[in-house]
């Protein structure tokens, strides 16, 4: 399987790292990087830093220019939501006929609600594609998503470090169980991943987002960690009011959470002392997932009618922050 990484950050490199290890008959990995970042990797190889052990992979094609990679079979979209629309445009040249797009954004993507089987299939999600431009360029075919759990960070040009989690989740936009996701699934558990595949992939968009939506923009504008967040009483309880505002958007919308409020924060504490990536994207100087993490879910709240004084309090604040950078 020829797997294509469009995005070599944090997530990406993880990511490629983990599938280089693969023998080179069974998976061809071609990491799309720029920059130091992409100097690093054609001249040092990928190093991953997981569980205190450092080690060096080549076995893979590392490359600017979309042009010189040629069709593949599978396309993750690692880059943040922020960047998709300006990269759209250059994925059909990594193209075939059979070629799977696996977007792996946090936040609510563009196609929501595409083979969603509900009254908004045809609504569009503004906040992340106000142009059109990423529907344009990725047919909805060809697009699986990928829910991303692990915490990584890229410590230097070349070199990911893995903090925790091991989890991509997979689902196709409709529920199905299709041949072409058992088999990407496969791939990444030989790669040593975890990869379950749901029929209800946007509970689980959902499940992550739910915490996502309070804690990255408050660690972006207080500088705290999720173990910071969670245990000082205030920010806990603003955090928990801005999930019951997402959690009443998405339940109008059919989702159904498999755990409480409650256990979703106590889960993020657990991670500990960990910066959230908009946080690092804040201190980086780096536009942040603002407008995915808040901006759709706000814009979800006024198509169903939900109330979101928290959220749009905070979203503003975080744009504002964002003016700044």
């Amino acid at each position: 399987m020829k797997i294509c990484i469009f995005g070599a950050g944090a997530i990406g490199s993880y990511l490629g790292a983990k599938l280089a290890k693969l023998p080179p008959s069974d998976v061809k990995v071609t990491l799309i990087a720029r920059g130091k970042q992409l100097e690093a990797l054609q001249t040092q190889g990928l190093q991953l830093e997981e569980n205190g052990v450092k080690e060096t992979t080549h076995n893979f094609v590392a490359a600017a220019d979309v042009d010189t990679v040629g069709p593949q079979d599978a396309i993750f979209v690692t880059v943040k939501a922020q960047s998709v629309p300006k990269l759209a445009p250059s994925l059909p040249a990594l193209c075939d006929s059979e070629t799977m797009v696996v977007t792996a954004q946090n936040g609510i993507p563009w196609w929501y609600f595409r083979k969603s089987g509900t009254q908004y299939e045809n609504r569009k999600i503004l906040a992340v594609d106000p142009d059109g431009i990423v529907e344009a360029n990725i047919p909805i075919d060809r697009v699986i998503s990928c829910i991303v759990y692990p915490a990584t960070e890229l410590i230097a040009p070349g070199v990911v470090k893995h903090i925790e989690g091991d989890r991509f989740t997979l689902g196709e936009l409709d529920g199905s169980k299709s041949d072409r996701i058992k088999k990407l699934a496969q791939v990444l558990r030989q790669a040593g991943l975890k990869a379950p595949v749901r029929n209800q992939i946007r509970n689980e968009l959902w499940l992550k987002l739910w915490g996502n939506l309070a804690f990255n923009p408050i660690s972006a504008i207080t500088r705290a960690t999720l173990e910071d967040i969670c245990k000082y009483s205030l920010t806990r309880e603003l955090a928990r009011n801005m999930m019951l505002e997402g959690q009443a958007i998405a339940e109008k919308l059919g989702v159904k959470f498999s755990i409480s409020l409650e256990q979703r924060i106590e889960g993020a504490s657990s991670v500990g002392a960990h910066k959230t990536s908009m946080l690092q994207d804040i201190e980086a100087g780096r536009p942040t997932e603002i407008d995915a993490l808040l901006g759709a879910v706000i814009e979800l709240g006024k198509l169903t009618g939900t109330p979101t004084p928290h959220l749009n309090s905070i979203y503003a604040s975080v744009k504002l922050l964002e003016k700044g950078i």
